[in-house]
């Protein structure tokens, strides 16, 4: 799996966003909106954090995970998942 360590709180936040809503809708999630005027907003830090990974690229509407953002998210759908059988 794509290596997370040390991102932040909110990094990982835009991973559980997108977690939520692949697991809610049984489709996988490739992008997110950044800002879903709900009141649901990935934090700029955030982005540039993730971008400067590789994990994402973003432009002011949208957030698009790149090939090792979906193993990422991958991952995390899986670990979430695996909590039931734990």
């Amino acid at each position: 799996m794509t290596d997370l360590s040390g991102l932040s709180d909110e990094a990982l936040a835009v991973f559980a966003f997108a977690a939520y809503h692949e697991l809610s809708s049984g489709q996988r999630v490739r992008s997110v909106v950044r800002k879903d005027g709900v009141g649901h907003k990935a934090s700029d830090a955030a982005v540039d954090e993730l971008d400067g990974r590789g994990l994402i690229k973003a432009d002011g509407h949208e957030i698009v995970f790149t090939p090792a953002g979906e193993e990422a998210l991958q991952g995390i759908v899986a670990a979430i998942r695996n909590v039931r059988n734990a």
